[in-house]
């Protein structure tokens, strides 16, 4: 483990990454990955308490937890310390006797980029902004949910792909491209369909996964999904830049979760909306947030 000394780690632990579509957990025995298992999401605002529990129940079952010590959870929605506590309730009866604590997952961005200080952007099926400076002051921005924003989100760039594909209808213009496109990833005739379709027996996450819907077209150089993308940035681009401006520092900003360490358009056009504001120290995440994990479990206890 690169820059964690060993002993500073207890000798078997834990560490979850729950996110929107899935949780991952690892535990590592002596510094070293000793069992690896991804199941369902197990985060209560995306998934019903029972099926959170399932999952959790089946990801336990194919790790060998005995003897862990210590499990660190990071979570989107971990806004205040009673959800931290559900969570970590959720957590503890599977590791009877160990310390269990729970982060926001914007604090895995950052610690897997190496860094325990800086700025961490996630833009997955959700998304928000976190950061801490050297005094361990820490900020966040965004990360308010689907109904209030996740601007910049998988989920709010197919939304705004179904507007985009409802204005059209509404004055009468042709199926384009980007329409097209998402009603073949809906497996629907006419944009008149989408209406019902997003409205009934779909969840964000489906809606989520289209994303690369708007990214083929912006490839394609549809005008539309170009924008969208380019907005998706710019609104990325400010929440990092708020966060930096309350702690006070130009850096590191690590991008990352799925569309932010996978899509190319998106890095692209990040790097070039925080540039526009001043920023150049601009990371984007190449390895899974998880793994960020033991550079926290090494940190001082609270």
């Amino acid at each position: 483990m690169d820059n964690i000394t060993l002993k500073t780690l207890p000798a078997r632990f834990v560490g979850l990454d729950i996110g929107g579509s899935k949780t991952r957990g690892i535990v590592w025995t002596d510094g070293a990955v000793s069992s690896d298992a991804s199941v369902g999401s197990t985060n209560v605002q995306n998934v019903s308490a029972q099926t959170a529990r399932d999952n959790m129940a089946e990801l336990f079952s194919l790790l060998d937890v005995a003897g862990a010590t210590d499990v660190l959870a990071g979570a989107g929605g971990v806004d205040t310390d009673d959800d931290a506590a559900a969570l970590a309730g959720l957590i503890s009866p599977f590791v009877p006797g160990a310390r269990v604590r729970v982060v926001h997952d914007t604090r895995l961005l950052l610690a897997a980029a190496g860094a325990s200080s800086g700025v961490a952007v996630i833009a997955g099926t959700g998304s928000a902004a976190w950061g801490m400076n050297a005094e361990g002051k820490q900020a966040r921005a965004g990360g308010w949910g689907y109904l209030l924003g996740d601007e910049g989100s998988g989920y709010w760039l197919v939304r705004e792909a179904v507007r985009h594909s409802l204005r059209r209808m509404d004055s009468g213009q042709a199926v384009d491209a980007l329409t097209a496109g998402l009603l073949g990833y809906c497996g629907l005739e006419s944009p008149q369909q989408l209406i019902a379709h997003f409205h009934m027996g779909t969840t964000r996450r489906y809606w989520a996964a289209g994303s690369p819907v708007v990214f083929a077209a912006a490839r394609e150089g549809h005008s539309e999904a170009l924008a969208l993308v380019e907005q998706a940035a710019s609104d990325l681009a400010d929440m990092a830049a708020k966060v930096a401006g309350q702690l006070g520092v130009a850096g590191p900003i690590v991008l990352g979760s799925g569309l932010g360490s996978n899509v190319p358009e998106l890095q692209e056009a990040f790097t070039g909306q925080l540039a526009r504001r001043g920023f150049e120290d601009v990371h984007i995440l190449r390895q899974d947030p998880i793994f960020g994990i033991p550079l926290i479990v090494a940190e001082p206890a609270p």
